[in-house]
């Protein structure tokens, strides 16, 4: 299929699919094209090969990070808790034709950091439960290469659950951060060259 269209086609379904659920575990929360947009120049910026992403939902995002990496001979790691949205993700990446570039998780982020590498990802893309995130900070910085890049979404609409994480990469002197107000806000953050 398509990529283009089967992008299109993902935001008419999460846009329907959230308006139509209150509960959070079955709306789709997904990035906003601009952010999808932001994300594939970042990879490419970057040259990331070795990406993880926390939070995949039916994999909207996990398609803007794996079409920008592909070409690379990048992979994109995705983790995702929930069994409905992880078979979701599952079909629309085999629809894509991107599946050589996506190794889908369907685990608790949490151990998937802890077993991780040092190193071992050019970028993180975070867009998950934003009260584990400070939690996870130190395995995040961890896995994060150096000069690699790390992205949070929702750091304007979710602000205040942020906060700590953001307080976190502010005073840790071997990352610049700053905060891009594309779609929801992103928090950007890059680990400084050993």
């Amino acid at each position: 299929m398509d990529l283009h269209a089967l992008l299109c086609e993902l935001e008419d379904f999460g846009i329907a699919n959230d308006d139509a659920h209150a509960e959070r575990e079955r709306r789709m929360l997904n990035i906003t094209r601009d952010t999808g947009e932001l994300l594939a120049v970042m990879v490419k910026a970057r040259a990331a090969r070795h990406i993880l992403e926390i939070g995949t939902s039916n994999g909207y995002s996990t398609l803007w990070l794996a079409s920008a990496a592909a070409p690379l001979g990048g992979v994109v790691t995705t983790v995702e808790w929930s069994e409905m949205k992880y078979d979701l993700a599952r079909a629309n990446f085999a629809r894509a034709g991107l599946g050589g570039a996506i190794r889908a998780l369907h685990a608790d982020a949490g151990q998937v950091l802890a077993h991780a590498a040092d190193g071992a990802y050019e970028m993180v893309f975070l867009d998950s439960d934003r009260s584990a995130y400070v939690a996870w900070w130190p395995q995040i910085r961890r896995v994060l290469a150096a000069g690699g890049v790390l992205v949070v979404d929702n750091a304007i609409s979710h602000r205040e659950e942020m906060a700590g994480l953001t307080a976190a990469i502010a005073a840790d002197a071997g990352f610049t951060s700053c905060l891009v107000p594309v779609g929801k806000g992103e928090l950007m953050a890059v680990k400084h060259p050993a």
